[in-house]
């Protein structure tokens, strides 16, 4: 992947946005939660990545004397954010030497069966959750400083003395999240598929909503635009933490450039940091994300503030333009979509810029009506310009690149950006199932776009049947939480060298609770 790297650009801090954002930085939730079961790993090849967890029989929750090479693994039954604890106590003689023992945490099983030093992603080792400490005084109650995201703990020790073993008890985790479980909002469905779905969406969402709404928990922690823009529309129908999704508008209208492009992500901490990558679709939903908060609250002084940033981002993405009206590629990573590096991102970026401009109209009806003439006039000309030069007549499919790529992500976006009717976009739609083109969906990122189109043209059980398939997949292979990627036909899938390195808890999934409750399915 070819990533632009913006070293440039020069940041325009509005410090009044920020402070606003920062006194929309509410206490976490806690939570002490307890392991249910100790277990070990075992090989199994129908086991996704080639692992299962196994229960040991009759394990207590505090282990036995462990010495040097002694292993034990817990498992607290779901998928936790947080900072976990126990007390050491040492067994026999006096201590004469440090305890010296690694902590190993895993949103899979994988991640506590094999050894990390054979890992050889791209993306830095460092984001595995290993971490070794040496104890020098025992009894020690443990109290971990940094935050892990996980299902299981392996505690292995390295080394200590031959004149003393040590015992693990009062094992324990402070789960943390901004989700208030007293304000999710009830779930009316009965089919148990969807309620499971349901389920798994809404832990996925608990753990990525910390004091922003991060891409994961496990790796980047940061905030994404295109991972909010789908969390605000899973937590308007579940959670309603609307200050939330308020805080991180303003983050990101906090940070633009000089020419008033606000960032993909944003780093939060020590302080809020802008990142130097720019994406055209990522900008877009910044302005998708105002008009959905706009139509859940109706709240218009957050609106009005943030109008002339979300306006910004509009002359972004024209910039990529051609003389034709209609997106072109460019040699970097100059937006989205989804991950594959074959796909074409021109014709699916021109389709969300249009269902944009139609969604600035309409805010601009209230917010500033002289321009709504002009979006208009732009929508209607993007999609003529679709219409006249990337519709193939002889193959029914939309084209993509200077390679006229026909691939479901075209499709799946010139429905959403209205190019076609809704019964176009119904037949246009099943002929994609059909044909099934090469360049196919990767992430859930991509999945949701395709399931909401679904729906738009009508294809409610073609919706539902794909939820069943795409997402229900991944709990038929284990999942507690959503993953970032999920290749049926290939399990092992990465784009960074590993699966290791893979979020097995990802933003950009927890989206079946927003179309269960929409649609009340």
């Amino acid at each position: 992947m070819d990533m632009q790297i913006n070293k440039e650009v020069k940041i325009i801090r509005n410090e009044a946005f920020l402070e606003k954002a920062e006194a929309l930085d509410h206490p976490l939730f806690e939570e002490w939660v307890r392991p249910v079961r100790m277990v070990k790993m075992v090989a199994d090849e129908a086991a996704i990545h080639g692992f299962r967890a196994e229960a040991l029989p009759d394990s207590p929750l505090e282990t036995a004397p462990l010495g040097k090479g002694d292993c034990v693994i817990f498992d607290f039954g779901r998928h936790l954010v947080g900072y976990p604890s126990f007390e050491l106590e040492p067994v026999g003689s006096p201590p004469d030497a440090p305890l010296y023992f690694r902590l190993t945490f895993a949103e899979m099983p994988v991640e506590a069966a094999v050894d990390f030093s054979a890992y050889d992603g791209w993306l830095s080792k460092s984001w595995l959750q290993e971490d070794a400490f040496h104890i020098d005084v025992l009894p020690k109650i443990f109290h971990a400083e940094r935050r892990y995201s996980f299902r299981y703990m392996k505690l292995e020790v390295i080394d200590s003395s031959p004149k003393y073993q040590v015992k693990l008890a009062h094992i324990k985790v402070r789960a943390v999240t901004s989700a208030d479980q007293a304000s999710l909002a009830p779930l009316h469905a009965t089919r148990p598929e969807n309620r499971q779905l349901d389920h798994v969406s809404l832990e996925t969402l608990k753990s990525c909503m910390q004091s922003v709404y991060e891409d994961g928990p496990k790796r980047d922690r940061r905030l994404w635009l295109g991972d909010l823009y789908l969390q605000a529309q899973a937590s308007y129908v579940s959670f309603q933490n609307v200050d939330l999704v308020k805080r991180c508008l303003y983050l990101f209208a906090g940070l633009p450039d000089t020419q008033g492009r606000v960032p993909a992500n944003l780093f939060i901490a020590p302080e809020v940091r802008a990142d130097d990558t720019y994406l055209v679709d990522y900008a877009l939903y910044f302005m998708d994300t105002l008009y959905d908060y706009y139509q859940h609250t109706g709240e218009k002084e957050t609106v009005r503030e943030l109008w002339p940033t979300a306006k910004s981002q509009l002359n972004f993405a024209a910039e990529h333009l051609n003389e034709l009206g209609i997106m072109e590629d460019r040699p970097y990573w100059w937006s989205f979509v989804d991950w594959n590096p074959d796909l074409s991102k021109a014709t699916p970026t021109h389709g969300l810029y249009l269902l944009t401009l139609k969604r600035a109209a309409s805010l601009a009806a209230e917010f500033e009506p002289a321009l709504v003439e002009e979006l208009t006039a732009k929508c209607e000309m993007g999609k003529q310009a679709a219409r006249d030069h990337l519709y193939d007549a002889p193959t029914g499919f939309f084209r993509s690149g200077t390679d006229h790529q026909i691939s479901w992500h075209s499709q799946i976006w010139m429905v959403l950006g209205e190019v076609v009717s809704k019964e176009e976009g119904r037949q246009l739609l099943l002929r994609t199932m059909r044909k099934n083109p090469e360049i196919g969906l990767t992430t859930p990122f991509a999945y949701h776009f395709m399931v909401e189109a679904l729906f738009k043209t009508g294809l409610k059980e073609e919706a539902e049947r794909m939820m069943d398939t795409y997402w229900g997949g991944m709990i038929k292979a284990g999942a507690d939480t959503f993953w970032e990627l999920f290749k049926p036909d290939d399990l092992n899938f990465s784009p960074y060298g590993s699966h290791l390195i893979n979020s097995y808890c990802h933003a950009w999934s927890c989206t079946p609770t927003y179309f269960i409750r929409k649609y009340q399915l």
